[in-house]
């Protein structure tokens, strides 16, 4: 994908389609959204009001939850998950920024069952990239991108919401 397609509102565009798409596909009757801290939740808030879902947005913080933990550090500002809504049986829309290695939806997931064991979880994320490391795959994207060792691409935001390549 070429820098110039990373335009975040058509990436929203095509993950809220494919959302709407899964949801119908499931016949999921008034799912619960969860947004992964920092960038997911800026993405979940955007199709939180987009697919107009009646249950307030929850928010998961999983950097206690990382297997990688000793490698990036602690954040320095580690916020509370807050989940409004009973995760057991739900069927919950998980939603992330970037899909790299599968690490942060694999702690996702464990925070969530830690929450109860909802009916079924859709991960949608705005872009996935390469370099999956564990068997977990999203079910919705608004993009894919092939980056080169050395790269990294980041979502800044969360007025206005943009994706950039960087170097590492």
């Amino acid at each position: 994908m070429p820098e110039s397609s990373l335009d975040v509102e058509t990436l929203l565009d095509r993950l809220e389609a494919e959302l709407r798409a899964e949801i119908q596909r499931r016949g999921l009757a008034d799912p619960a959204m969860i947004g992964i801290h920092t960038g997911g939740a800026w993405v979940a808030e955007r199709l939180h009001r987009r697919l107009r879902l009646s249950e307030r947005l929850g928010l998961l913080n999983i950097n206690f939850y990382r297997d990688d933990f000793s490698q990036i550090g602690m954040h320095p500002r580690v916020l509370p998950s807050d989940l409004p809504f009973r995760v057991e049986g739900r069927n919950i829309l998980l939603i992330d920024d970037v899909f790299h290695t599968g690490r942060t939806v694999r702690a996702a997931l464990n925070e969530i069952f830690d929450y109860g064991r909802p009916a079924q979880v859709v991960l949608g994320v705005l872009i996935e990239r390469n370099g999956r490391q564990i068997p977990i795959r999203p079910d919705c994207i608004g993009g894919k991108i092939t980056l080169n060792a050395g790269q990294r691409i980041k979502l800044s935001g969360p007025e206005p919401l943009q994706l950039g390549i960087h170097s590492v």
